[in-house]
């Protein structure tokens, strides 16, 4: 790698800010709600657009695959604060979804296409 890369790398790095990661596990009460025609769940993701409007979850990324998992967010709160959120979510209540926090970083800029 050369100095130029280094720099740039490094003068990114210095900006980074703190997020909290959140992933989101489909939990034991998933297939009943999905049978039920997803009412929690929809309560759950207009939930989610509230607080994304209030700029406190800044991407929300639903996973549509078979997989385990039932979505990515980057929240621009604390881990503590990101917990009392989603010990409110109606689908974590619900036994629907369970989820993990992560301490993480992003960079000034990144953003999703339009």
């Amino acid at each position: 790698m050369d100095k130029k890369s280094d720099n740039t790398i490094g003068g990114h790095l210095s900006k980074a800010r703190a997020y909290t990661i959140l992933i989101l596990k489909k939990g034991p009460k998933y297939q009943e709600d999905v049978e039920n025609g997803k009412p929690i769940v929809w309560e759950h993701g207009k939930r989610n657009m509230a607080l994304r409007e209030d700029g406190v979850l800044a991407v929300v990324c639903p996973i549509i695959d078979d997989s385990e998992y039932a979505g990515i967010g980057v929240f621009n709160r604390t881990m503590e604060e990101v917990r009392k959120i989603m010990d409110d979510d109606p689908a974590i209540k619900a036994k629907v979804l369970t989820y993990g926090v992560y301490s993480g970083k992003g960079f000034p800029g990144d953003m999703l296409p339009s």
